[in-house]
């Protein structure tokens, strides 16, 4: 094997990406709670617009996504023609790092913050800064305090995950207002439906030439096998990221699914109730027998142990019962683990498991 074939600077230093497990050896009819996706599955517009698309699948998808770009305005009301779509959001989060990052520049983060921030700088060649939060909130005095010459990106997710905790926008602004002048900060928004009233920082957007937010269609929307994702921001950072974006990257059924799911906003708004009622509930429950958790504004609760051993303990438990959570270990949580809100039935699954565990 020869050595003179390397990557570029950066990319060894990823570890590879571990998504939510699936399966249980042994065991069939899992429910998984471990990666945030909608129990409730997408709406039947949706499916609808996904089986028609079946038609055409010879033809290339739309290369402008005028169509969706077009419903996401009207639903939002915001600007289409500032608004990019992406092969799910984070390939908005890499044609970032892509366009304003690379070797000798600072890509900065916080310390409980989405993975995909920290490989996508090393992707590029930058250099990722991690800061502490504030008992798992996003602390924007650390940020900051973090912020250098080199910076040249700031991400937070707004709520975040894994801890489920969010800012308000009054913090968000002090942040964009206080970066450095060639920094842009970026607004993850992949759990911002699930907060009622909360625009994800589109006025903020609108307001300053320096944000840029960015949304998803796996969430609530229930597209998580799709991907599809969006981003709303200043003309002169859309211009830039299309120019980056491959002119096929999201597929016409993709496309089609989409703009059905986001134009049925009853639907929408049926999955946002659900969730917040069953996510109440569980981590009531949950504290109850001495699992607390800390105000969850997303779609799953942080549950908090006594330690990483017990944390541990507990997940393989649940193996056991057919219950799949996710560890958060690699996110520097070792004692906690993230569980998705389910439907009824998955809720008081999980709560009866981890109950029978610590013995109540």
């Amino acid at each position: 094997m020869t050595t003179a074939i390397q990557p570029q600077p950066g990319i060894m230093d990823i570890a590879l990406y571990q998504g939510g497990a699936a399966h249980v050896a042994g065991l069939e009819n899992v429910i998984k709670l471990s990666s945030n996706e909608n129990p409730l599955g997408p709406s039947e517009a949706a499916i609808e617009a996904y089986r028609r698309a079946s038609y055409d699948l010879h033809r290339y998808p739309s290369s402008d996504h005028s169509a969706l770009r077009q419903a996401i305005a009207t639903v939002h009301g915001l600007d289409p023609e500032r608004i990019i779509c992406g092969a799910g959001s984070d390939e908005i989060i890499a044609f970032l790092c892509q366009a304003y990052s690379g070797p000798g520049t600072e890509v900065l983060h916080t310390v409980h913050g989405f993975g995909m921030y920290r490989i996508s700088a090393l992707a590029n060649g930058a250099t990722p800064v991690e800061v502490s939060e504030n008992e798992r909130v996003t602390d924007v005095d650390a940020l900051l305090a973090g912020c250098t010459d080199k910076t040249r990106l700031v991400f937070i997710a707004n709520p975040n995950n894994p801890t489920g905790t969010m800012i308000g926008l009054s913090e968000i602004e002090r942040l964009a207002v206080g970066i450095p002048e060639k920094a842009i900060l970026v607004l993850d928004g992949a759990y911002a439906e699930y907060v009622d009233g909360y625009d994800g920082g589109a006025a903020l957007v609108d307001m300053h030439d320096n944000i840029i937010m960015t949304r998803t269609f796996s969430k609530l929307y229930g597209l998580g096998g799709l991907r599809v994702g969006w981003g709303y921001g200043p003309a002169h950072i859309i211009d830039v990221l299309n120019r980056v974006r491959g002119p096929f990257n999201v597929s016409q059924a993709g496309l089609n699914a989409a703009e059905a799911a986001i134009k049925d906003t009853t639907y929408a708004t049926h999955c946002r109730r659900e969730n917040a009622r069953w996510r109440s509930w569980m981590a009531d429950a949950l504290a109850e027998i001495g699992v607390p958790s800390d105000v969850s504004c997303a779609n799953f609760i942080l549950a908090r142990f006594k330690s990483q051993a017990e944390a541990e303990a507990c997940d393989d438990y649940l193996k056991t019962q057919g219950l799949i959570v996710r560890r958060v270990a690699g996110y520097q949580l070792p004692s906690c683990l993230r569980i998705t809100v389910g439907d009824e039935s998955a809720c008081r699954r999980v709560v009866h498991a981890i109950r029978q565990f610590k013995g109540d």
